[in-house]
């Protein structure tokens, strides 16, 4: 039934508003009063099907802070086609500003959203977000909700510029912070570049978290489709965010809903998508999520299987040369689409009421060096995937890693480990003249992970040593049960599971043992033998909480380990949402 004329219309008895709005009785009353005592006329609001627009803007998150003007531009497009808007404010988890991460609250967001479409008077709902975690927190709770939603995605900023060079969010951050460490450039030139990189609201501008997550979530089939691809300061993004709460009024009558959506077909898409995209390594981990809340079965091996078909095709930092406004120009992601036209399921749903077909007729691509074809990828198969997943004694349920943004001489590694416990370690050593390190050492940091940090924060792309960086060295192998930036680059293994903190192998590597790494044979071993292993796992102790009460404590209780998405585990899986009782 991907035909809207095909789906059965929903009638206005059938609204699930109508339970608060449309009875006679002392509390349909209370209802209608509390809604004309904002002013709006009876007229205004009953007998319409009722649109939640979830706004995650907050002054606190720049990636967001068009989105009360979205929020409006939405209110048109839902009032023109005949619905109720109602802004809802939701938990704004932008990624610079929160602490330890907002990887902590993508959780908590998910939480929210699913109770404020649970708990009022909504029948369909549009999703404004797209900074790292607001574009998975947003859908995990809408798909467990389980009415119609459509993702209206924040889209990235302006490109950035500094003396003639383009420069983007993150990736150009990372870069300049080494050059001032060398003393390349000046502290003047510091300052004066932190006002110029960053020009315009909107996610960043390069193909990080942000991008990979609203560009999936576009592939299947959650946004109009294109919409990730719109600069979050275009004209055309404020009629996108129209359209979408046109289209939302449009999928309440249709009973259109994530799980029509959401089949494993989409999945397969968005994973075709995340590889071609050079994505951020970070998506694993949401897709595992949001396929955990749609009733999917996706693991780490079939994004690896996916990864070792397609190649990164998008010229975009951090594994190319242009920035979001370029791919934007380029065609944007539906040109991508067409160029991966033999990798797609092109009869999946999409939340325009059409399929991916359809929704892709007429696209043609306008820069074939920013959007390359399978014959001409940024990035060829023999020197780096997306996606390559690693197991062995350090690593038995998984770590991840993007061997298309490190060397391609460490993908084959042997060297000796110097351990870090926690980020605090690292800081007070990792520049100490006198610290023990070559090119060939492996650093690790561990207490990184989703219960130890808590929250699993992007500490993974350590800085290499100063003394090594003024000899020339640019990279080194580096190990974290944590996450890495998807603007970053170099090469880092993540999500290392089960992470140290809940007694997992990288608890038990001592600085000196030897770790031997084979990207091509998807391996991650430490060179110590099986009996000395068990000797320092009977030995270890798990380390006392640092939180006893708050959400950080619930969390640190439920949350699930990086191979299954660090979803809570009462959170996870199909089970319907009980309706609130009106009474």
């Amino acid at each position: 039934m991907n035909n809207p004329a095909d789906r059965p219309r929903k009638r206005l008895e059938d609204l699930r508003s109508r339970r608060w709005y449309a009875s006679a009785d002392i509390r349909g009353f209370a209802h209608r009063q509390r809604t004309q005592q904002m002013g709006l006329r009876r007229e205004e609001f009953m007998d319409k099907p009722v649109i939640g627009i979830v706004n995650t803007w907050s002054e606190m998150s720049p990636c967001h802070a068009h989105l009360r003007d979205r929020a409006e531009a939405v209110k048109r497009g839902v009032w023109q086609a005949g619905g109720y808007p109602v802004e809802l404010p939701a938990l704004s988890v932008g990624e610079v500003m929160v602490k330890p991460t907002t990887m902590l609250y993508r959780n908590l967001l998910a939480m929210e959203t699913e109770e404020l479409l649970r708990s009022h008077p909504i029948d369909g709902a549009v999703l404004l977000g797209g900074c790292d975690k607001s574009t998975p927190g947003l859908l995990m709770g809408a798909i467990s909700m389980g009415l119609p939603a459509i993702f209206c995605p924040a889209g990235p900023m302006a490109n950035g510029h500094w003396r003639g060079t383009k420069t983007g969010a993150g990736t150009h951050t990372k870069k300049y912070w080494e050059e001032l460490r060398l003393g390349r450039i000046t502290p003047q030139d510091w300052v004066d570049l932190e006002s110029r990189m960053t020009r315009t609201a909107g996610t960043c501008n390069t193909m990080g978290t942000a991008s990979t997550m609203t560009s999936i979530v576009d592939a299947m089939g959650m946004t109009i489709t294109g919409a990730s691809s719109i600069p979050a300061t275009d004209s055309g993004h404020a009629r996108m965010a129209s359209l979408a709460g046109e289209r939302a009024v449009a999928m309440v009558w249709e009973d259109l809903k994530p799980a029509d959506i959401l089949g494993r077909a989409a999945f397969m898409n968005g994973l075709a998508v995340y590889m071609a995209l050079g994505g951020s390594s970070n998506a694993a981990i949401h897709l595992l999520a949001l396929a955990g809340r749609a009733g999917v079965d996706l693991d780490l091996e079939t994004m690896a299987e996916v990864s070792r078909r397609i190649p990164v095709l998008a010229n975009l930092f951090p594994s190319g040369n242009c920035l979001m406004e370029d791919f934007f120009f380029a065609g944007g992601l539906k040109a991508l689409l067409v160029k991966l036209r033999a990798h797609l399921d092109l009869s999946a749903p999409t939340v325009e009421g059409r399929s991916l077909e359809d929704a892709l007729a007429g696209t043609e691509c306008w820069d074939d060096d920013v959007v390359r074809s399978m014959d001409d990828p940024v990035v060829p198969l023999s020197k780096g995937r997306t996606l390559v997943l690693l197991k062995g004694n350090l690593a038995p349920d998984g770590a991840i890693m993007k061997s298309s943004a490190g060397e391609p001489e460490l993908l084959r590694h042997e060297g000796p480990a110097l351990v870090f416990d926690g980020p605090q370690d690292f800081r007070a050593r990792i520049d100490a003249p006198d610290l023990k390190v070559s090119a060939d050492t492996v650093l690790v940091l561990r207490g990184a992970g989703p219960v130890g940090a808590p929250g699993m924060p992007e500490w993974g792309n350590l800085q290499i040593p100063k003394k090594l960086q003024e000899r020339g060295v640019t990279d080194m192998v580096r190990i974290c049960d944590g996450r890495m930036s998807g603007t970053h680059y170099g090469t880092c293994i993540l999500h290392v599971a089960p992470e140290a903190a809940v007694g997992g192998p990288l608890a038990l590597l001592r600085t000196g043992d030897t770790v031997r790494l084979d990207a091509e044979a998807g391996t991650l071993d430490m060179l110590v033998d099986d009996d000395e292993i068990e000797r320092r796992r009977a030995q270890w102790r798990k380390p006392e909480p640092r939180y006893t009460r708050s959400f950080v404590t619930l969390y640190q209780a439920h949350v699930t380990q990086a191979d299954r998405g660090c979803d809570f585990d009462f959170l996870m899986g199909t089970a319907p949402v009980p309706e609130p009782e009106i009474f």
